[in-house]
């Protein structure tokens, strides 16, 4: 909005172009994004703390885990979502479609998640709305930005799949690009939102996901980087940097209270929005494969919950001693800062190595 504003000036006052250049933009947002959840931060978990708008811990969870996290506030992915939309509608391009789609996804699994956490709080336990439930209004959402995805934004490189470390291996998924589409969505969501289970776990790997697609997004959109990368060229996508400069700045926003000892966790609100718009954003920029390498955690929270339910119902018998794998370890008798700040040096390592893709081709 600011952004359209000061460019419908620019022939007048020409120093007003500086607006134009993505970095400045994406900046802006991390800057913009970050001190809004700042400011209202503390006023918010005072808040919440007040009205009981606590987290219900799950009850087969370690002990140290209940004792320690029973009575803090929930839902602060509100904070991540207030952040992210100041940093969005001041500086996003409102006339670039990608904005869109990525507003309506993040949004509308935000609202999602607001419901699962209230009803959880009202329940007074880790049960929100039935798993089932909530899966297949994750698909109807996801099927509807599809729908805007293929309406507004005028691609032939929508239905491609290219695989990183490949010069020209490139798939066609034809109509098979519908169900990919929805588990990148679906499944992106969902492991983040399994990852966040301890003090800022998911926040520091969102962050470096979004920072990734930053610069993803950024030489995706620019014809001679594009080239010189032997990365496909998608017309307007650069914009995204914007949007993932947004998510940056509210997570470091965010991470600020979430950092352990947590004054607040982020809920449903925060890890299904938070993963929603990741996953699109790996779509729209077509890095699908390399989404998967920068965010290997949440993969590997996914994954072991998966083997956990697959092996119980198979043989009567448990893989790991808790799923997901951040709870297994736990159990083991870790300490929470251990596994986190491990499981951070993870992140970063996958992060590294989905960057160095770009080159290696």
């Amino acid at each position: 909005m600011l952004y359209n504003l000061l460019i419908s000036y620019s022939d007048t006052y020409t120093f007003l172009n500086f607006f134009n250049f993505l970095t400045v933009r994406t900046g802006l947002a991390v800057i913009t994004s970050m001190m809004i959840v700042f400011l209202i931060g503390e006023s918010f978990i005072k808040y919440f703390s007040i009205k009981k708008i606590t987290n219900p811990i799950r009850e087969d969870g370690p002990k140290d885990h209940i004792i320690k996290k029973i009575g803090t506030p929930t839902m602060g992915g509100l904070l991540i979502l207030i952040g992210l939309f100041f940093g969005f509608i001041l500086w996003s391009d409102l006339n670039n479609p990608y904005n869109w789609l990525l507003f309506f996804i993040t949004f509308s699994f935000g609202i999602l998640g607001a419901f699962d956490d209230y009803k959880k709080i009202q329940n007074k336990n880790s049960k929100g709305i039935s798993s089932k439930l909530k899966f297949l209004v994750q698909v109807l959402l996801s099927l509807i930005s599809l729908i805007i995805l293929y309406k507004f934004i005028d691609s032939d490189l929508t239905n491609n799949l290219y695989f990183p470390f490949f010069k020209n291996l490139v798939i066609n998924l034809g109509w098979f690009f519908i169900p990919f589409y929805l588990f990148v969505i679906v499944g992106s969501s969902n492991a983040v939102n399994l990852t966040d289970g301890l003090d800022g776990l998911a926040t520091v790997p969102v962050i470096l996901v979004a920072g990734c697609f930053a610069f993803i997004s950024y030489v995706s959109g620019n014809v001679i980087f594009a080239e010189y990368l032997l990365i496909p060229y998608i017309d307007g996508v650069g914009e995204v940097a914007v949007f993932c400069g947004a998510i940056i700045g509210s997570s470091i926003g965010f991470l600020w209270f979430n950092a352990p000892p947590a004054k607040i966790f982020m809920g449903d609100t925060g890890s299904l929005a938070l993963g929603g718009a990741l996953g699109t954003v790996g779509v729209v920029t077509k890095h699908e494969i390399v989404l998967a390498i920068t965010g290997g955690l949440f993969v590997l929270e996914a994954v072991s919950v998966i083997v956990q339910v697959i092996s119980f119902k198979l043989t009567g018998k448990r893989i790991f001693m808790m799923a997901p794998i951040h709870h297994h370890f736990e159990k083991k008798g870790w300490p929470e800062s251990t596994i986190v700040i491990r499981f951070w040096i993870i992140s970063l390592i996958l992060a590294m190595i989905g960057l160095a893709t770009l080159k290696l081709r």
